[in-house]
């Protein structure tokens, strides 16, 4: 989150990924528009809005939570110039809960559907889950805690600054006790490791290896393998099914029984499995003669 508030910190995908998530009115680059854009805006949609005279509920509601945004504290530093600071934070809790809530039913959308007709109880299930509302606590807790934390330290210190990400984020940090999710915690600290070698290379302070992210992928996917042949107990169970569906279950048809003689229990969660192999296609080494001296 720091290098995300700093000029020139993060970029590509990380940069946008987290400008969705927090907004841009986190960036300091964000062009700040003078307040008085914004008013002259705002009068003159009260203006349309008095001649249209539209008095129906939803326009009486929004009309309320405008008021109700607009008319409250917010420091002069702060760039969300359309609310003030406790609507900034409810707002940003409430688009990401969404967010998160409907990525987890996007997500059990096909495993809920192939059960749809045998149990059609199965259907409240992909509304009223236990892990889409973990999803959205997580993603909206992360936001409001990280915006009213960035907005408290404004009020503090009378200004904005990027060391206020550092804070920020670190507490921010507490929503995963939401959703206890290894995968993401593992890629945001190898990312930050990336991010601060390159950084590292640019201000020459490290050194530039040539090639050295095939090498790593190289070196990490050998492992991989190495794990799924010899302990296949020690990998990730997700990525032991992915090997299984990239290679049509020929990864749990080799004769893990002859590996056992290396101590890594190869064949413990086979069941004594040995594979029926064709006799036109093995090749049986011929017995070497002993000889007596």
């Amino acid at each position: 989150m720091f290098f995300f508030r700093c000029k020139d910190g993060l970029k590509g995908f990380a940069f946008s990924a987290l400008k969705f998530i927090v907004g841009k009115e986190e960036i300091p680059a964000h062009s700040p528009l003078p307040e008085n854009i914004y008013v002259r805006s705002e009068s003159k949609i009260v203006k349309r809005g008095r001649v249209r005279k539209t008095r129906n509920i939803i326009s009486l509601s929004k009309k309320l939570m405008d008021t109700i945004s607009k008319h409250g504290p917010r420091h002069r530093c702060c760039k969300h110039y359309e609310d003030n600071c406790i609507t900034y934070c409810i707002k940003g809790f409430i688009r990401m809960f969404s967010v998160g809530y409907l990525i987890q039913c996007c997500l059990r959308i096909p495993s809920t559907f192939r059960h749809l007709f045998t149990k059609p109880s199965r259907l409240l299930s992909l509304f009223y889950n236990k892990e889409n509302f973990q999803l959205g606590a997580f993603l909206g807790s992360f936001v409001s805690i990280y915006k009213g934390t960035s907005c408290f330290l404004r009020w503090i210190r009378n200004l904005d600054d990027e060391l206020h990400a550092l804070i920020a984020g670190f507490l921010a940090g507490i929503s995963m006790m939401f959703y206890k999710s290894t995968t993401i915690s593992m890629y945001l600290a190898s990312k930050l490791v990336e991010i601060m070698y390159f950084k590292g290379i640019e201000a020459g302070k490290c050194p530039y290896f040539p090639h050295a992210d095939s090498v790593i992928y190289a070196v990490s996917t050998a492992i991989c393998f190495h794990a799924a042949v010899m302990e296949v107990q020690n990998l990730r169970p997700s990525y032991w099914k992915f090997l299984l569906r990239l290679t049509k279950g020929r990864f749990a048809l080799m004769n893990r029984k002859v590996l056992d003689v290396f101590g890594s229990e190869a064949s413990k969660h086979f069941n004594n499995f040995v594979p029926k192999l064709d006799p036109r296609f093995t090749v049986v080494k011929p017995e070497l003669p002993i000889e007596f001296s």
